[in-house]
């Protein structure tokens, strides 16, 4: 794995193959990893990059007091200028999707095409006033239960409280991906856990009209309704902007349904413009 070294921390990240760049940013207290189905289908056409986000994987703890969806926005674009990389295509993933929708406001036109995956405007992922959200923030329970229970406990609750109102697996459909998935948030410390999540609930998505990018939402037919109404609203307000369901998948839907999030994703690559 290399390493790009920034001024208050390192960023881990891997690439594979040649061609056009095609960049994956994974979602919340995950890491690059989790890209690896689509690492190996799409590195003999591609130059894959994957990066392990800070608070996350190899990356971990950065000297940061607190994250925002911003930094990592800005960690993504020192990644691309170190890698020389100039008209990315960009793959996001819940967490991952808000970093490449804050590229994406900050560079129009600058992206080749951008799949946004359990594309999440904001958390929670139904209206609420900017200036609400501190009055009702989780972070002190989330602390409390990070110090009491522990990461994967923690996590594990949340999952419950969005289950009890989608009424289906949320997260992942296959057991196997979303006991993975679960057990991965043991490895984050729950410092970095806290600072993630305060990241997540304080991040609102701007407006994405401007954006001239070929933009995709894609969500799993077991996605929660608020996130594919964000999805829908975010393919709306771009200039080519479309949305895909993929059925019998959650929110982790490249994994979840790997060959379906992989012919997508495909048939996507295939109608931009290269480099």
């Amino acid at each position: 794995m290399s390493a790009l070294t920034l001024d208050d921390g390192t960023i881990h990240y891997e690439t594979a193959g040649d061609g056009d760049p095609l960049v994956f940013v994974h979602g919340g207290w995950m890491d690059g990893n989790a890209w690896y189905p689509q690492v190996e289908r799409f590195a003999d056409e591609h130059r894959t990059i994957t990066l392990d986000v800070r608070g996350h994987g190899r990356t971990g703890a950065t000297a940061a007091d607190r994250y925002s969806i911003e930094l990592f926005a800005d960690d993504l674009e020192a990644l691309l200028a170190h890698l020389d990389v100039d008209r990315p295509a960009l793959v996001g993933l819940s967490l991952g999707s808000m970093v490449v929708q804050e590229y994406l406001h900050r560079h129009p036109d600058r992206a080749r095409g951008a799949v946004l995956g359990g594309p999440v405007r904001s958390m929670p992922p139904v209206p609420m006033p900017t200036s609400a959200k501190p009055l009702f923030s989780p972070i002190p329970a989330i602390s409390t239960s990070l110090a009491l229970a522990g990461q994967e406990a923690t996590f594990r609750s949340m999952l419950a409280g969005i289950r009890a109102t989608t009424g289906a697996p949320w997260l992942a459909l296959d057991r196997e991906v979303r006991e993975r998935a679960i057990r991965g948030v043991a490895d984050v410390p729950a410092r970095e856990y806290r600072k993630v999540f305060d990241a997540l609930y304080r991040y609102d998505a701007p407006a994405l009209d401007g954006v001239e990018t070929p933009t995709l939402a894609v969500y799993g037919d077991h996605e929660a309704c608020p996130v594919k109404r964000q999805g829908d609203a975010i393919a709306s307000s771009v200039a080519t902007g479309d949305r895909v369901e993929i059925p019998d998948a959650g929110h982790l839907v490249n994994q979840d349904r790997v060959e379906a999030f992989n012919r997508v994703l495909a048939d996507f690559l295939a109608r931009v413009p290269a480099s």
